[in-house]
């Protein structure tokens, strides 16, 4: 294939396509305390989606990091467009552009799969502060699955490797994450991310081949419904 499943999302610009979309996101900010000095790191940003509903909602400090230009590009339209004065940068999850202990907390997004999580796990706790707390939403290998099987995901994906509860929980603790807990994702994987992305930044021209990734996606979600899920982590430091 010409282009990737990130590709495809940049692509789109769908915004909120993690499981449970943008209305999982308030809800799980919403018991935390957010004040106006937190400072908050979206790690895989996207087209801003959830940076721009917090800096709408908190007035805090936040800041979009992406490994996709062209997502960061929609990411800085979207707040330009809103008059916020948030930041959006380029860069790796793996080898982040900040200096230890900068942030009250990190927010990802199924972003952490697709990464080198023996990279990005140790970093992400490197620029917490002390207190701090890291967000994640994240797929989990539920069931097991055959070798052929678990390789055709991680192929069409782009993803090391699908991990369980348990092997998540293990990294967290090798990074020095205390008081991790996990919660189970209530709605069924079957049910489309897109269904509940609030928003779509489309580019001008799309390749045929993005839509044959997209529907190629939701035909894998529907096989593998039993197979897989996803958890909503809060690790703190």
């Amino acid at each position: 294939m010409k282009y990737t499943y990130l590709d495809c999302l940049a692509s789109f610009g769908i915004g909120g396509a993690h499981p449970g979309g943008l209305q999982l996101t308030k809800e799980i900010l919403s018991k935390e305390e957010i004040t106006e000095t937190s400072t908050i790191l979206d790690a895989g940003c996207g087209t801003g989606q959830t940076s721009a509903y917090i800096a709408e909602t908190y007035k805090c400090s936040i800041t979009g990091l992406d490994h996709n230009e062209m997502m960061v590009e929609k990411a800085k339209q979207r707040f330009q467009s809103k008059n916020l004065s948030v930041e959006a940068r380029h860069g790796s999850v793996e080898n982040l552009p900040f200096g230890e202990k900068s942030f009250d907390m990190i927010l990802s997004e199924s972003v952490l799969s697709f990464t080198d999580v023996t990279k990005t796990i140790p970093e992400l706790r490197r620029v917490l502060k002390p207190d701090g707390v890291l967000l994640a939403i994240e797929m989990v290998l539920e069931t097991p699955l055959p070798k052929e099987e678990r390789a055709t995901l991680t192929k069409f994906y782009g993803i090391p490797r699908i991990l369980t509860e348990a092997q998540w929980n293990t990294l967290f603790q090798k990074a020095d994450f205390q008081h991790i807990h996990m919660e189970k994702f209530t709605l069924s994987f079957d049910e489309p991310e897109f269904e509940n992305a609030s928003d779509f930044s489309l580019s001008e021209q799309l390749d045929e081949e993005l839509y044959s990734i997209l529907d190629q996606h939701l035909e894998l979600t529907e096989r593998y419904k039993k197979n897989l899920g996803f958890r909503v982590f809060r690790c703190c430091v």
